[in-house]
C-alpha cells in the first residue's frame, strides 16, 4: 500500500469513527485549511488553485448552515455568521482578495476554537457526571 493510500485509509477510518463534535471539529478544521490554501495560491498566481480551494471552503459553511436547527437562537446567530463567512469567500473569489479571505479564515478560526473548547468541557462534564 502507498503512503498516500496509507494516509487516506488513516482519513477515512478516523472520520467513520469520529463523534458528531469531532466531525464538527474536522469540518472546521477542513474550511480553514482550504482557505489557507487559496490565499496561499492567490500569492502564487494560482487562480485556479485559489478558486478551487476557495469553492470547497465555501461547501463546509454552507453545510453548517443546512445543519443549524433554526428552533435555537444561537443557531440564527451562527446563521448570520455563516452567511457572512461565506460572503467574504465569494468576494474573495470573485475580487481574488486575499485580505477577504483571511478575513473569513480569522472567524472560522474563532469559531473552531470555541467549538473545541464547548466540546472538551462537554466531555469534562459528561466524565464527572458518571
Amino acid at each position: 500500500m502507498s503512503a498516500a493510500a496509507s494516509v487516506n485509509a488513516y482519513k477515512n477510518q478516523q472520520i467513520m469513527t469520529a463523534s458528531p463534535a469531532e466531525l464538527t471539529l474536522i469540518l472546521y478544521n477542513g474550511a480553514i485549511r482550504f482557505v489557507a490554501e487559496s490565499i496561499a495560491a492567490l500569492g502564487k498566481g494560482q487562480t485556479e488553485k485559489a478558486h478551487t480551494a476557495n469553492l470547497r471552503a465555501q461547501d463546509i459553511v454552507r453545510e453548517f448552515m443546512a445543519t443549524l436547527d433554526m428552533q435555537y437562537e444561537v443557531a440564527k446567530n451562527l446563521w448570520a455568521l455563516y452567511d457572512y463567512i461565506e460572503f467574504r469567500l465569494i468576494q474573495a473569489n470573485i475580487r481574488k482578495d486575499a485580505a477577504q479571505l483571511e478575513e473569513a479564515k480569522a472567524l472560522l478560526t474563532e469559531l473552531r476554537d470555541a467549538w473545541a473548547e464547548a466540546s472538551k468541557q462537554a466531555r469534562m462534564a459528561k466524565a464527572v457526571g458518571k
